[in-house]
């Protein structure tokens, strides 16, 4: 059986680099990075013998308020970043399919040098993510520096100054959450982890001694979206102010007639999505392909599983940056 996942890997990990037909655009770039700090991060499968092209690297920096990196690796199964000036740690994670590896965590990434960090795609057990926020139930603080960890397994997350945390490789199945800290109440919790699904968690911690029940709210977020990776731009564009979204949940709640009438009851945003602000018309993608405009023409709102609306080329993630957004973009995914 194992023998056998080897060569299902290989022959994947072929059949993508023919598809791909060279690699993304940090993948390939040289080692200068004008003096910054670099990380060059190998994908393998379990065994730690096959390089995996096309596998999806995500990089989250722990001490700096910018976009996480979500990245495929090359024909060699790497991926080269150069580290921001103001950034010297982070948290590293890759997924291939269904399937993810552990959470890397470097050392201090430090200006002029190179960090090499290998992961191995946990093939074998089919696994799943817990990702979450941390926050004081009283007032609604984040929470940072809190131990969580699933009962049973080694690896402990901490969260940040934002109050997030991520676990991953967590094997499918029930399992009980444990978050301590100092100065509140230890939490347990049980959890459904799906293979090769993220659940969301936000967690209300009771500071000592308040008599009061913690208070977990969990979700389960679209694989679909996951792997394009909206729910990082969603996080981090709404913590920014750089964007405008919506998921199905919200579209389902406003019950809007057309995709467009939505979008146009945002401030400057025009009926055919027309921004009165840049003088001109926005940019619309489709499950990544352009559609120019007439987005009502191709899906309906029950249709739509998520939007993202960017009113300016300054807020645009890498991805929907060019010639034709200076005018802004919306980007439709389906279910």
């Amino acid at each position: 059986m194992y023998n056998q996942k080897r060569r299902w890997l290989a022959r994947v990990a072929t059949f993508v680099t023919l598809a791909a037909g060279g690699s993304g655009p940090l993948a390939g770039q040289e080692a200068d990075c004008g003096g910054r700090a670099s990380l060059l991060v190998t994908v393998l499968d379990e065994s730690g013998s096959i390089v995996l092209p096309g596998a999806t690297v995500v990089l989250r920096w722990t001490d700096a308020e910018r976009m996480p990196v979500r990245e495929a690796t090359d024909a060699d199964g790497r991926l080269r970043v150069c580290v921001p000036r103001d950034a010297s740690r982070a948290v590293v994670w890759a997924e291939f399919g269904d399937h993810s590896s552990g959470q890397a965590a470097p050392a201090v990434l430090v200006s002029g040098e190179e960090r090499e960090v290998r992961l191995r795609i946990l093939s074998s057990v089919p696994s799943g993510r817990l990702i979450g926020r941390l926050v004081d139930r009283e007032t609604g603080r984040p929470v940072a520096t809190a131990a969580v960890s699933v009962e049973g397994r080694p690896t402990e997350a901490a969260s940040d100054r934002q109050g997030l945390f991520r676990l991953t490789g967590v094997p499918a199945g029930r399992h009980e959450l444990r978050v301590r800290r100092l100065g509140y109440a230890p939490l347990r919790h049980a959890v459904d982890v799906t293979g090769g699904r993220t659940t969301e968690l936000e967690v209300g911690l009771v500071r000592e001694p308040v008599e009061l029940e913690p208070l977990v709210v969990s979700t389960t977020r679209s694989r679909r979206l996951e792997v394009k990776g909206f729910y990082e731009r969603k996080h981090w564009g709404e913590l920014l102010g750089l964007g405008t979204f919506y998921t199905a949940e919200d579209i389902e709640r406003r019950n809007p007639l057309r995709i467009s009438h939505m979008i146009a009851e945002l401030p400057s945003i025009r009926s055919g999505l027309y921004n009165a602000r840049a003088g001109c018309k926005m940019a619309v993608y489709l499950d990544n392909a352009p559609v120019g405009s007439s987005v009502d023409s191709f899906v309906l709102p029950i249709e739509v599983a998520g939007v993202e609306v960017y009113k300016g080329a300054a807020s645009l993630p890498g991805e929907f940056s060019g010639s034709g957004s200076r005018c802004g973009v919306v980007a439709v995914w389906t279910k």
